[in-house]
């Protein structure tokens, strides 16, 4: 199996337990990766034979930028829920990172991994 991977997409939402975090809202990171069989793409260099980069990220979008959650891990699940709809994509990984994480110590981020396959 095959990869894409976005790295780094970054969203402003109001995600969180906290009802400050709901609030004042902050910045979330997003990387997916997509396993997809990509042989036809890289023999016809066809976008048709691939997974457009573009649909992934407006579907990651519409989570993290749509109604507020609880939980990094709803946000991952939801995202890796939109985007196994897509029709090339077999399985995906998705990790969602908090880089303001209210803790009682040093701590640059908090970040939850799910992986997926379509079944």
């Amino acid at each position: 199996m095959d990869t894409i991977v976005l790295k780094g997409m970054r969203f402003y939402g109001y995600h969180g337990a906290l009802a400050e975090e709901r609030a004042q809202g902050q910045e979330f990171v997003v990387d997916v990766v997509l396993d997809a069989d990509l042989r036809e793409a890289g023999r016809s260099d066809e976008l048709t034979q691939t997974v457009d980069y573009r649909d992934v990220y407006a579907r990651a979008r519409e989570v993290m930028e749509g109604p507020p959650r609880n939980l990094l891990e709803s946000l991952a699940e939801s995202i890796a829920r939109r985007v196994l709809e897509l029709e090339r994509v077999h399985g995906v990984t998705v990790s969602v990172r908090k880089l303001r994480v209210r803790f009682p110590g040093p701590l640059d981020y908090s970040e939850v991994t799910v992986r997926r396959q379509r079944m």
